[in-house]
């Protein structure tokens, strides 16, 4: 099976290693779904990516939550 995804939103880099790759937080849309919140790295084209975690907009606003907490606002 093929593996479809659309890079909606770029929002952010985290970090990025000596190869080029960025650790990036973008919304993505995985196999033409809804776009969730995703969190990995990817190649300067966004051809190939590692894995990663995604998070929907309830999961996204607990964890702002909880880096609040652990980091001050």
């Amino acid at each position: 099976m093929e593996l479809k995804y659309e890079i909606v939103e770029e929002i952010g880099v985290l970090s990025e290693n000596e190869k080029g790759w960025r650790k990036e937080l973008n919304l993505v849309s995985w196999n033409e779904r809804d776009a969730k919140y995703d969190i990995r790295d990817w190649n300067p084209t966004h051809e190939r990516m590692s894995k990663g975690v995604t998070f929907t907009v309830d999961e996204m606003k607990a964890l702002f939550e909880i880096l609040k907490e652990e980091f001050g606002e």
